[in-house]
């Protein structure tokens, strides 16, 4: 929770609560979902991890700032390029370590083609494709915050 609340101080954190990112899940709900779960597994596997930075990373992970659902060319590939523009927008508003940095550009995998180089990267992967896949099969928000 002192993570979440440093990540909302100062940066438009908050902003990530007016679009949606799985069926009526917001990208706020869900960022928030994905950190705890890799928080989680990373505790039930004993998979020891840099704390700070796989909550930091997986809150940030989605850090695009824009609503991917409307109709676009460009929102089309969303799935391909989201990465890149969540990395631009946190590196805007935050200072970013390597793993964060590794992390947040390379959460699609396998989707893009980067497999990420760290366990906390690794655990993100995970987490964010259980949250995302519960998400919109679920398909109505889960109130976290």
């Amino acid at each position: 929770m002192a993570i979440l609340s440093d990540v909302k101080k100062d940066s438009r954190f908050r902003k990530t609560k007016d679009f949606i990112q799985h069926g009526s899940t917001t990208v706020m709900s869900h960022c928030i979902n994905v950190a705890y779960t890799a928080y989680y597994i990373s505790h039930k596997l004993n998979i020891k991890v840099d704390e700070e930075e796989l909550i930091r990373g997986a809150l940030l992970h989605d850090y695009f700032l824009y609503d991917w659902h409307e109709k676009s060319l460009e929102n089309s590939v969303h799935g391909f390029t989201h990465p890149l523009k969540a990395l631009n927008q946190a590196k805007k508003d935050f200072e970013l370590s390597a793993i964060e940095r590794d992390m947040i550009l390379n959460h699609m995998f396998p989707l893009t083609l980067n497999p990420p180089r760290s366990k906390e990267g690794k655990l993100l992967c995970l987490a964010d494709k259980l949250c995302a896949t519960k998400e919109t099969l679920r398909g109505k928000n889960r109130k976290v915050v």
